[in-house]
């Protein structure tokens, strides 16, 4: 996330400055570190050079203010205002929410309240999990533009995605800067559930890596070309369309990579033997599942590395998210060692 680098003691001055241009980004918590605040700011916008631009982890402004509640005060009671406990997901022009089915007849009220909350375009209803081997969910419409389509700006980056057409989560920013932050020039590297693409353009927004991107899912790849075109890339992207199993047997011979993106968590175990045969000595595993902890996925690497003779150093178990309570979309990085 770009953000304006001031003193302390310069913060306030700074922010109504900054807000009194339009180029504050309200989405996004000002965050203070080290005697230093740093103003989240719209990457779209000029900003005059004067100010010290960096780029830094913020965290995102969660959508429950009182003035929300205000618009739907006469219209559900404050225990049903709470039940709601509404978080959105915005994705580009398009807000994405999760109604409890005991406020359903309400729904258009509710999306009514959530596009002039949010000055959106479209709001949808999940009417679903997500669910097939294409990972989608079933979207209604509920106010506004029926539009499903739009373009997501992060990280510098601009992604066009259809959002009945493909999966997207907005919450994994953070966690693909991350990932981006931690490959080095000249890496190869195997995104094996790739979607639009968020994970290799980000990577290669900045980074002189060589992608493959696979996707079972048609439509993805679809955009992925699209996303490819619309960025301008240090990284070089290769779209495969395809179950990552058939994809390796068609091109991989011989073909090992210095990374290798698993975020599927539901099912990504399943394919981790593909993975410890694909990766490189020494090579990295970012391995995604959904869990109460991270003792299950690391006991899945190793019992995967042992059986081609390697063994496993972990280098870092992140929390990216909550999944449902009590379970958590975890993130466990993974160094594979040969065991001679």
């Amino acid at each position: 996330m770009k953000a304006v680098k001031v003193p302390l003691k310069s913060l306030n001055d700074t922010r109504k400055a900054l807000m009194e241009k339009k180029l504050m980004n309200l989405d996004y918590k000002i965050k203070t570190k080290d005697n230093y605040g740093f103003i989240p700011i719209n990457e779209e916008e000029k900003i005059p050079e004067d100010y010290e631009i960096v780029d830094i982890d913020l965290e995102t402004l969660k959508r429950y203010p009182k003035n929300f509640t205000e618009l739907l005060k006469d219209v559900l009671t404050i225990e049903e205002i709470e039940e709601l406990k509404t978080s959105f997901d915005i994705i580009g022009d398009i807000v994405i929410v999760e109604i409890p089915e005991e406020l359903k007849s309400k729904k258009k009220e509710i999306g009514k309240a959530t596009l002039e909350f949010t000055k959106r375009k479209s709001v949808f209803m999940k009417k679903s999990a997500i669910h097939g081997t294409i990972r989608i969910r079933d979207l209604e419409l509920i106010a506004g533009e029926d539009n499903a389509v739009t373009i997501h700006k992060e990280h510098g980056t601009r992604l066009k995605l259809n959002v009945k057409e493909v999966y997207f989560s907005p919450r994994l920013a953070t966690e693909r800067k991350r990932i981006a932050d931690n490959v080095k020039d000249g890496e190869k590297i195997l995104d094996m559930f790739c979607g639009i693409g968020p994970f290799p353009i980000v990577i290669a927004k900045n980074k002189k890596a060589n992608i493959t991107a696979v996707d079972i899912n048609n439509d993805a790849i679809k955009y992925l070309d699209e996303n490819i075109r619309l960025n301008k890339l240090k990284g070089e992207i290769i779209p495969l369309c395809g179950d990552i199993r058939e994809v390796a047997k068609e091109n991989f011979e011989n073909e090992k990579f210095d990374r290798i993106i698993m975020n599927l968590p539901g099912l990504a175990f399943e394919f981790l033997d593909l993975a410890v045969d694909l990766i490189v000595d020494n090579g990295v595993i970012n391995y995604y599942e959904f869990s109460d902890s991270f003792s299950q996925g690391i006991e899945r690497l190793q019992k995967a590395a042992h059986k081609k003779n390697k063994k496993v150093e972990i280098l870092n178990t992140r929390k990216v998210k909550s999944s449902s309570p009590g379970m958590w979309h975890v993130s466990i990085d993974g160094k594979i060692i040969d065991s001679n």
